[in-house]
């Protein structure tokens, strides 16, 4: 018998999917807003770094956004149905955003080499790159907001108005930049070229610093844009250790940026991001859509959720070893030449 009710194992599943699509996609995202605000004499360099960075694994990333769908389609149905209802108008233009973007990065990749035709796919896919994140920080902002109110099962709000408000926007925005900064500290140990590797230690840092004022403005917001998360993250016993944890990464991330340890800066910059989603995360449960479905009153019957943490558990055994496999030939040699280069 399992120590914790299957409905919690199975969003305790989608918050740690949600967190690998943050650090893997996010990067992804955030590698084409640099590709769209490049510049200097290297900004060429600079766009063949991303494409080289994202190329081998950005489709992959994507694996675990479609295994948050799955679990919250099967586990959660109910809570699925009014997301999905609610909040189609974002929800389908980030899809377009995530075709458009993948697209535009194929075609760029193998199409001609024509200036023209490159740029105009190279723009295509940094603006995607740059609402696509927007929009899903808009989505769990509208989640959380408390605007989206079922009755008997059906959406009664508005299709709009629980999404084009501040708080959620706002979320949009800090969403986009801590993906940015994410992607710029990453692309630090992409390459070995110094000359890149300084444009990127300088948009991480710059970054790391529109990093905190946006995710004040979150905060100040959700006073009234999401009074269920304000109370959380201000009166909950594990507030403060959560803040200081927090603020300890991202001032170990700017120092080390700071100090070129970029192996430590990757570190400490995905914690960041790690300690951010899970605070959201805890301050929301158990709700999955604010203040009415929750992960017990929405969850399926026991035998589908003892059946989906079967099925889960078998894919396990395939996922990862070839996530495992992935990155340890497409990224490797990259970062063990960084690792034996700064050890001497």
């Amino acid at each position: 018998m399992s120590i914790l009710p299957l409905e919690v194992i199975l969003a305790g599943v989608m918050m740690i999917s949600l967190t690998l699509y943050a650090l893997m996609g996010g990067a992804d995202y955030g590698g084409g807003v640099w590709d769209l605000l490049a510049w200097g004499p290297r900004a060429k360099a600079q766009r063949e770094l991303i494409a080289e960075a994202i190329g081998p694994i950005w489709e992959a990333n994507h694996v675990w956004l479609i295994l948050v769908i799955v679990v919250l389609f099967t586990g959660f149905p109910l809570a699925f149905a009014v997301i999905a209802t609610a909040l189609h108008i974002p929800l389908t233009l980030m899809l377009l955003g995530i075709v458009l973007r993948g697209s535009a990065f194929a075609f760029r990749t193998y199409g001609t080499k024509e200036d023209r035709t490159q740029r105009r796919w190279g723009r295509v896919f940094s603006i995607a790159s740059l609402v696509t994140p927007l929009l899903l920080g808009t989505v769990l902002g509208a989640i959380a907001s408390g605007q989206i109110r079922p009755k008997d099962r059906w959406v009664v709000t508005d299709f709009v108005r629980p999404w084009l408000a501040p708080f959620p926007l706002a979320v949009g925005l800090f969403a986009l930049v801590l993906f940015a900064f994410l992607a710029a500290v990453y692309l630090t140990l992409e390459t070995e070229d110094p000359e890149l590797q300084e444009d990127f230690r300088r948009r991480a840092l710059a970054s790391a610093f529109v990093v905190g004022p946006v995710a004040l403005l979150v905060f100040l917001l959700s006073g009234t844009g999401a009074p269920l998360i304000r109370r959380g993250l201000s009166e909950s016993w594990w507030t403060w250790p959560l803040q200081l944890s927090t603020a300890v990464f991202a001032t170990g991330a700017i120092l080390a940026l700071w100090t070129r340890r970029f192996h430590m800066a990757r570190f400490c910059a995905a914690g960041q991001i790690t300690l951010i989603l899970w605070g959201w995360g805890v301050a929301q449960f158990p709700y999955l859509i604010v203040p009415d479905i929750t992960v017990f009153n929405a969850a399926a019957p026991a035998i589908t959720l003892r059946l989906l943490l079967a099925a889960l558990g078998s894919g396990a055994l395939i996922l990862f070893p070839s996530f495992y496999y992935l990155y340890r030939i497409f990224k490797g040699q990259t970062a063990f030449k960084t690792l034996k280069d700064q050890s001497k």
